[in-house]
């Protein structure tokens, strides 16, 4: 195919997971903002006030940053899963992959879908958290670069997921028993500071503290972890996953067998 060709295939995909999406925007927008909201008003504004100030800065400053990137990773993961398992399923995926579509243009494109409901989401909860906190932005670079590179480390693992799954009920394994406990216990709610040494080590194991804390950085300038030590976690995991997904989709893997 050609570089032209190459881009409409992209296109293609990239508009109808967009369409997709936004087709059911009751089940696909609406949802995390109302559960956010909520987050906002229970750990913000009542809980918050007992706490007081975490790093310097109100309760409720503090876990913006980490409500608004998991909100971003929660709908980047399961767009992908849901969209390309729903293809695989159907055999919907076969007319694509006999096509001479390059494996990377139909996986980039996946991505993609899954990027841009990411970040959509992540734009519309920043916007809710105005109503319940003043925001502050310390680094427009950081802030972008890191939402950007996280929707797409997990836009791959959905991917990935999606390519795994045998089943439905495959495909919400992941997101329950991984993807959730390592969201909550990756500093959203609290300064890993505040927990002992050796939880403090167990917890730099876990790759979206790496993540929450550069995010948190773009908007208070504050953060746990170094900065470049979070974008090199990032990137490496993006490097790898997006290997891995290729060449298990050129092995057909999940597909043909």
């Amino acid at each position: 195919m050609t570089a032209r060709q190459q881009l409409i295939a992209f296109n293609t995909i990239f508009i109808k997971e967009i369409s997709r999406f936004s087709r059911i925007w009751q089940q696909t927008l609406l949802p995390p903002v109302i559960t956010t909201t909520l987050y906002f008003v229970i750990f913000g504004n009542l809980i918050g006030k007992r706490i007081g100030k975490m790093d310097g800065f109100d309760y409720m400053e503090f876990i913006v940053p980490g409500l608004i990137l998991m909100s971003v990773i929660t709908n980047s993961y399961s767009n992908v899963v849901s969209s390309f398992f729903g293809a695989k399923f159907q055999r919907s995926i076969e007319e694509i992959l006999i096509s001479p579509t390059p494996n990377y243009v139909i996986l980039t494109g996946f991505i993609g879908g899954g990027v841009a409901r990411g970040i959509l989401i992540g734009i519309i909860v920043t916007i809710v958290s105005a109503f319940f906190s003043d925001l502050r932005i310390h680094s427009p670079l950081v802030l972008t670069s890191v939402v950007i590179l996280t929707s797409i480390l997990f836009s791959l693992g959905g991917f990935l997921n999606a390519l795994f799954a045998k089943g439905f009920d495959d495909i919400s394994i992941v997101p329950a028993f991984v993807l959730t406990p390592l969201t909550y216990l990756g500093g959203i709610f609290y300064s890993i500071k505040l927990l002992p040494e050796l939880w403090q080590d167990i917890s730099m194991a876990n790759p979206i503290l790496y993540m929450i804390n550069a995010f948190r950085y773009g908007f208070l300038g504050i953060s746990d972890i170094s900065l470049w030590a979070s974008y090199v976690i990032i990137i490496g995991f993006i490097v790898a996953l997006f290997s891995l997904s290729l060449i298990l989709l050129q092995r057909g893997y999940g597909i043909r067998h």
